[in-house]
């Protein structure tokens, strides 16, 4: 008996080398007579970028540093997560009432550095303040919907946004933060300054409402903020004040669109052995394949084979492929699969070797499927094949989270230990 190892995506020669010494002693261990051998495939059927990664934009910029394009994405990544956060800050951290605190950051007044007129720090009580004027056409506009005809009617429906419109208006309109944020709004630069906010929570909200169904432009969105700001009586054009600086900070901070932008090159290079084997494989597994089958029957015996991630793929498709053709691969007793997605690919057509709603092929092998709940690259066999006998799943708790369970399972002796009772079962001497 012989046991021959596939390794997964993304393993090249070092992590091969140590990977495969640690599941060669554990599998001697157990089976003193038995050969243990290894299947290499990540160098010559691996992905690599032939063109050095000219296709990726800022490959050869990483940790070039945001621009405002970056910025005002950033933010609008956070408005979309979180719709009523810029009124939040407004409300927690707005204007200092009275204080002559000026939106602007200027302690004299207004924008040009002069008093600020339309403040009224000594408003006498009972008198609406301007804040509360913008919530009122607020609730006028909610109470509105979405209208009949004009531009912004046609940019909500071209956008995709006009379904969760009205729901967006009714619960920025409704929130405790639009409410805060209006009572602190005393005089007119600090109403044209919430008109915009809400304005931008509403727009947020609506395309989160969306999802995916949204097709709205940049441009589209902005256009959107201006008609309704104009609408509460704001100026969108006017730059945002002490809640726009501290949401971009925030933006560029929490968010990961910036490190995606800034990184993105080294990002692909990285990824590229794990990600671009598994793309590789879907397009050109036949040669992987066709490796595996060169190896597996390269000596007599009966064999078990053992398939990590990638490999499991590849060693499921390479069976059932022989099989359906009447030429089962010879020796095959046993397959196990490791952290596998073979049975997630069998769900989405996406295996080579059997199509959804079928069976596995009469020769088809015992399958042993081993998978960790906390590894989201593994998937159960099971239930997708039900009533196959030859198929059984084995849960691995590694203790450990993704991705590093991904590659925890090799350590665990209960592994083997269900290795040891699979081989017993199917009576491989």
């Amino acid at each position: 008996m012989r046991f021959l190892f596939v390794h997964g995506t993304g393993v090249r020669r070092e992590r091969h080398d140590l990977l495969f010494a640690l599941v060669r002693d554990r599998l001697t261990a157990r089976f003193p007579g038995a050969g243990v051998d290894s299947c290499f495939w990540g160098d010559r059927y691996g992905a690599t970028l032939s063109a050095q990664g000219r296709s990726v934009p800022g490959l050869g910029a990483p940790g070039t540093a945001p621009g405002a394009d970056d910025e005002e994405t950033a933010e609008w990544g956070l408005l979309f997560a979180d719709p009523l956060c810029e009124l939040r800050v407004l409300a927690e951290a707005g204007w200092e009432a009275g204080a002559g605190a000026d939106p602007y950051g200027d302690p004299c007044g207004g924008p040009d550095g002069q008093p600020d007129s339309d403040r009224d720090p000594f408003a006498m009580p009972g008198v609406r303040s301007a804040g509360d004027r913008v919530l009122d056409l607020l609730t006028e506009l909610a109470a509105a919907g979405v209208p009949d005809g004009g531009e912004q009617a046609a940019l909500l429906l071209g956008a995709g946004l006009a379904p969760g419109f009205p729901a967006a208006l009714e619960a920025v309109s409704r929130s405790a933060e639009a409410a805060r944020a209006g009572s602190r709004a005393a005089g007119e630069p600090e109403a044209r300054e919430l008109a915009k906010a809400l304005a931008r929570a509403v727009t947020a909200a609506a395309h989160a409402s969306a999802g995916a169904e949204a097709d709205c432009t940049g441009a589209e969105r902005d256009r959107l903020v201006e008609l309704i700001t104009a609408r509460l009586g704001g100026d969108a054009r006017v730059p945002g004040a002490r809640a726009a600086a501290v949401l971009g900070r925030l933006a560029m901070r929490v968010t990961t669109q910036p490190l995606l932008n800034a990184w993105r090159g080294s990002l692909t290079v990285g990824a590229t052995p794990a990600l671009g084997d598994i793309l590789r494989y879907q397009a050109r597994g036949a040669d992987l394949r066709a490796f595996l089958h060169e190896r597996i029957t390269a000596e007599p015996g009966p064999t078990v084979l053992i398939g990590h991630s990638l490999g499991g793929i590849a060693l499921v498709d390479l069976l059932a492929l022989a099989a359906a053709r009447g030429e089962p691969v010879p020796g095959v007793q046993l397959l196990v699969t490791v952290g596998s997605q073979a049975p997630f690919l069998y769900e989405l057509g996406a295996l080579a070797g059997v199509v959804p709603g079928t069976s596995l092929p009469y020769a088809f092998p015992r399958w042993l499927n081993v998978y960790d709940r906390q590894d989201v690259l593994s998937y159960l066999a099971e239930p997708v094949f039900p009533g196959d006998p030859r198929v059984s799943d084995q849960e691995i708790g590694s203790r450990q989270p993704f991705p590093a369970c991904h590659s925890a399972y090799w350590k665990q002796d209960s592994l083997y230990a269900r290795i040891e009772q699979a081989v017993a079962e199917a009576e491989i001497g």
